[in-house]
């Protein structure tokens, strides 16, 4: 009998002690996937296969590209000002955070744009008054400090006279930093404010803005009156993981949004306007690069999505847009599935995105605008040069791509 108590005993001795180890295995789990910022993946209906003549290996090897992934680790690291202090927010600079769960009517009009009580609530990011003032402050900045800290060694993290910062662009070619202007511009031309703003400046070592860090610019082997990119820096930034309406297993971002909190609607606003900008430039060095990477590494999608960060008070700010535009669409044909599967993944849109889509279309006009917009705001844009005339036709092609795009999405969700 004593031994049968024993037994008993000893066997729900073990059953709770199994019971305990499953549950903090399991918060162990969840626990690490939070630190990680990740979530439990899903099955895949997107399918990337390899394009002809590439074997598996990460995009920016294909490319020929040197240097690590390129990120502004240093807009990670913690700051005492706020991230964009002084900038021109709408709602009383109210973040999307602070809506919480709270969803005040459907988040979608004539069926697929985001409705206009949510388009009051977005913050405006880089607003134009604001960037143009950063602009004019820049190109007569000082640099005092050069130092890494925008990803790729070639790049350097800038101190200006009055403290503030600026990541500079030299790039390993000509087309890394005519892409990344010339998508500054064209977001400009498609009203987004997600792009922090950007000046050019001519390196030369007897100036005023680059005397001071004479002997950095010789140690980095700069070469005198190279042409380079200043972009604004913004602290206490925060990565970004892909949305599940955007993730492999979904279905894709469409009308039927079920149970989302207005700061995730907010978020996937600008999703919107962030995929359609990437086709337009055909820029792959984000979320296509990860669609791509899919066939060897299944969680991609579950981790910080490449030069994507947002602010605590929830904008969005799309980093680092140099595999836009020229590059961009020199390796398109290695690019263009994937693009298109992207594009195809959404099917609500911001009004105010849709009609500048829509008239650039209609007036077939896209390379006489950003010409302008860029010459006129850019006072060494002959120095750094434009589209050529095949990749301006390009860029149209593109327009009207998305255009179609919307189109098809109002036939199919607009009477509903």
């Amino acid at each position: 009998m004593r031994v049968l108590v024993s037994n008993v005993f000893g066997l729900l001795f073990l059953g709770a002690f199994a019971g305990v180890f499953y549950v903090w295995s399991s918060l162990e789990d969840r626990s690490e996937r939070h630190k990680r910022r990740f979530t439990v993946p899903g099955g895949g209906s997107f399918s990337p296969k390899v394009p002809v003549g590439l074997s598996a290996k990460t995009f920016r090897t294909l490319l020929a590209v040197p240097a690590a992934r390129r990120t502004q680790v240093t807009a990670h690291e913690a700051s005492e000002n706020p991230a964009g202090s002084g900038r021109d927010h709408v709602n009383g600079n109210k973040s999307t955070a602070q809506w919480g769960s709270v969803k005040l009517d459907s988040p979608v009009e004539e069926g697929i744009f985001w409705s206009a009580w949510l388009e009051d609530l977005l913050p405006v990011g880089f607003a134009e008054d604001y960037a143009r003032a950063w602009r004019d402050r820049a190109r007569a900045a000082r640099v005092v400090r050069l130092e890494p800290g925008c990803g790729r060694a070639s790049n350097q993290l800038a101190t200006f006279a009055d403290g503030s910062k600026a990541c500079v662009r030299y790039g390993i070619n000509a087309d890394q930093v005519q892409g990344e202007t010339l998508t500054y511009y064209l977001a400009f031309l498609l009203g987004l404010t997600n792009v922090p703003p950007l000046v050019l400046s001519q390196l030369s070592v007897d100036s005023e803005q680059w005397g001071a860090v004479r002997t950095r610019v010789g140690g980095l082997q700069w070469s005198d009156q190279a042409v380079v990119s200043l972009t604004e820096w913004v602290s206490n930034l925060s990565g970004v993981v892909t949305p599940a309406p955007l993730r492999q297993e979904s279905s894709g971002l469409r009308p039927e949004l079920r149970n989302e909190a207005t700061a995730e609607l907010l978020e996937l606003m600008q999703w919107s306007d962030l995929i359609v900008f990437d086709y337009m430039s055909a820029n792959f060095d984000r979320l296509v690069s990860n669609l791509f990477s899919l066939q060897w590494d299944a969680r991609v999608m579950e981790r910080d999505t490449n030069n994507l960060l947002k602010t605590p008070r929830g904008d969005l700010v799309f980093i680092d847009n140099e595999a836009g535009l020229v590059h961009g669409f020199r390796v398109l044909s290695m690019w263009e599935r994937y693009h298109q599967t992207v594009l195809g993944s959404v099917c609500v849109f911001r009004k105010r995105t849709a009609q500048r889509v829509a008239e650039l279309h209609q007036r077939r006009d896209s390379r006489r605008r950003l010409l302008e917009l860029y010459t006129d705001s850019e006072p060494l844009a002959a120095k750094l040069g434009f589209l050529s005339d095949e990749h301006a036709a390009v860029l149209q092609d593109r327009i009207d791509s998305v255009h179609k795009h919307i189109l098809r999405c109002k036939e199919s969700y607009g009477q509903r």
